[in-house]
């Protein structure tokens, strides 16, 4: 894949990212239940929950700034020296741990609130993407490195 393929693919993740985050985030900040989409699993039960926040900041706003983060850091990409060596292994971290955390969130879906929210399934399924095309971008610029 082209870097410039790439790049293509993965900001079109993260804007998908972006735009759900910010989906959430109304919902959860406006506490409007028509948000919802009826017989699409129980969005509101999940963005309800004691654990749709941490400290009182939504995880919404948090998975949607780590989402920005990302977008950031693609655009960055290759502009210098420091974003060209570094920026694999930011991309790799982030979503290493958006992976691991959205992960987690899908247990406490399924095992402890025991309801689906399909636009959580969303965010989960392109972190883990993003997670796929970060090891990618990896592995790819290690051996560039070694060339």
């Amino acid at each position: 894949m082209s870097p410039k393929t790439f790049k293509l693919f993965f900001g079109i993740i993260v804007l998908v990212g972006i735009g759900n985050g910010i989906y959430l985030s109304i919902l959860k900040l406006s506490n409007n239940a028509s948000m919802c989409i009826k017989g699409l699993g129980d969005c509101w039960t999940v963005n309800t929950s004691k654990y749709s926040e941490i400290y009182g900041i939504p995880i919404a706003i948090l998975g949607t700034l780590a989402f920005i983060s990302l977008l950031v850091l693609i655009l960055l990409d290759g502009r210098t020296q420091f974003w060209k060596a570094y920026t694999p292994y930011f991309l790799f971290g982030i979503t290493l741990i958006g992976t691991l955390y959205s992960a987690y969130l899908t247990y406490l879906e399924l095992e402890i609130i025991r309801a689906i929210c399909p636009f959580c399934v969303l965010s989960a399924i392109s972190m883990l993407i993003l997670f796929g095309l970060s090891i990618y971008r990896l592995v790819t610029a290690q051996a560039e490195s070694i060339a």
